[in-house]
């Protein structure tokens, strides 16, 4: 039986406009998630992780702009949905957790207050009962005494303590997709794991569909069902989580994964991926990654290659893969090695 898929992305492209340049963030974005599943979004910073996410719940701010593609959600195309329409969505049944909760929070106002509005705008709620559902989310959530909790402002609650309130905010509306934009940045590991485990056991509670949006590939290993690893705007690769780690295709992938320390696998020192990430508004002419990769040939830099399926469980936008490839003969054969 085919899966049911939630949220269908074609083709996305979101850019922003200033002094008569058009600077493309997400550049030709294309992925599915299915119903109840999760899919990591990972990459370096400026990769389009969190402007993907921001198009998803249109929240881009000025002078950001969707100029293309769709965003399928439950059939519906959330590029033509009204402003109204759009703001019924958000909160109901597309949720997000954003990176930062400090800044997040409103810190004039308490945790039951915030938590309140919340209730009140989509759901009608009045003070009382606002409360009452209120203290049985931040309970949901781990939060220890939760009526104590309620009354008391961001800044007398700790990091992992605010992140906590952020996911019993995203999920007052019982959500059928969760976005999480780097849920756990600036937390310790201990806390780190106690939010991953949160949001697992309330995904398999509600049978949510999740994105998490990361940089952590140790963080894509322990939640995610697929991966979308972006690079310049694209998608580089896309595969199910078990493909990206024994099998990885692309040479960034394998540089991400390279570039992590992994208990199983003795090595004397990390290999980073050399150079930086490319500006979005002088991006290169063939493939993205090209000057970054060691095994780019005169094709890369003059073509992008397109997202093509390389195996059954595997897409891949790189010319190694193709006919066209005149590289190292081995590479073509066995792909770029995983060193670590």
């Amino acid at each position: 039986m085919s899966e049911e898929i939630i949220l269908d992305i074609k083709d996305l492209r979101t850019s922003f406009f200033t002094e008569d340049v058009e600077v493309k963030a997400v550049d030709g974005v294309s992925f599915k998630l299915p119903k109840g599943k999760t899919i990591g979004i990972v990459g370096e910073s400026g990769s389009g992780k969190s402007i993907t996410a921001l198009s998803i719940l249109r929240l881009l701010e000025h002078p950001g702009k969707i100029v293309g593609g769709e965003i399928n959600f439950k059939d519906k195309d959330l590029t033509k949905a009204s402003d109204r329409e759009i703001r019924d969505i958000r909160g109901n049944e597309i949720s997000m957790i954003f990176q930062e909760p400090m800044t997040s929070l409103n810190p004039v106002y308490t945790v039951g207050q915030q938590i309140r509005e919340t209730l009140k705008v989509h759901q009608g709620l009045g003070k009382e009962q606002g409360t009452k559902k209120g203290v049985e989310l931040l309970e949901l959530v781990g939060i220890p005494s939760p009526k104590k909790r309620i009354t008391q402002y961001p800044h007398e609650l700790s990091g992992g303590m605010r992140q906590r309130v952020m996911i019993a905010m995203a999920l007052a509306c019982n959500p059928e997709l969760l976005i999480a934009d780097e849920p756990t940045t600036a937390l310790d590991v201990t806390i780190q794991a106690q939010i991953l485990e949160i949001i697992n056991d309330l995904q398999d509670r509600f049978d949510m569909s999740v994105i998490m949006i990361t940089h952590d590939m140790g963080v894509v290993a322990e939640t995610c069902d697929y991966v979308a690893v972006m690079y310049g705007g694209k998608v580089v690769e896309y595969a199910d989580v078990k493909t990206i780690f024994k099998e990885p295709k692309h040479p960034y992938t394998v540089g991400l994964l390279n570039s992590i320390p992994r208990h199983d696998v003795d090595v004397d020192e990390l290999e980073p991926i050399r150079g930086n990430v490319p500006s979005p508004n002088d991006m290169p002419k063939g493939c993205r990654f090209a000057p970054r990769c060691p095994f780019a040939t005169d094709l890369c830099y003059e073509e992008l290659p397109s997202l093509d399926k390389v195996s059954d469980d595997n897409q891949v936008r790189c010319w190694i893969y193709s006919e066209r490839w005149d590289g190292d003969p081995e590479v073509k054969v066995n792909g770029p090695e995983r060193t670590s």
